[in-house]
């Protein structure tokens, strides 16, 4: 008998513990829930563009007077474009026969796309931009045998990108 008490007694322990298993509240699972989302951005096609001053200095008329400027022009990446230079302010100047002025007065000079002065700087070829600055040199010349007034002549070229 004492043998099936000591059963009982045991199983009443295991049912007992099993109950209290089940009153335990087992640790809660983490749920959860994704989604996604789309990321856009549209870039648009651009550029700009720079110049320095082209400064010939004291030009004496028995000498050729030529100095450089230059243009910096930054696109996106691949927009394509073009760099002309207009042929100044002057009345009657062209892009071949650009002219400085003092009043009425006519200093006449070019503007050259090389250091030979042959190539006369009107529109460059299209070009690609890069994303990064592009530095085009104009090369400038006041043509010797110009025996104007003593005086300061000026003129304002626009630089133009069209893209």
């Amino acid at each position: 008998m004492k043998s099936a008490k000591f059963v009982l007694s045991t199983l009443s322990a295991v049912v007992l513990g099993i109950v209290l298993l089940g009153l335990v509240s087992a640790p809660a699972q983490a749920a959860t829930a994704t989604t996604t989302f789309a990321v856009t951005a549209t870039v648009q096609a651009t550029c700009s563009v720079a110049a320095t001053p082209l400064a010939f200095g004291t030009y004496i008329p028995t000498a050729a007077s030529a100095n450089t400027a230059t243009v910096t022009v930054t696109c996106t990446n691949t927009t394509p474009y073009t760099l002309g230079l207009n042929a100044g302010t002057a009345t009657g100047a062209t892009v071949t026969n650009r002219s400085m002025v003092n009043g009425a007065v006519l200093l006449n000079y070019g503007l050259f796309t090389d250091s030979g002065h042959t190539t006369n700087f009107a529109t460059l070829a299209s070009a690609n931009g890069t994303g990064a600055a592009v530095v085009t040199t104009v090369y400038g010349q006041v043509p010797a045998g110009q025996y104007v007034a003593p005086n300061t002549y000026t003129d304002t070229i626009t630089a133009t990108v069209t893209y």
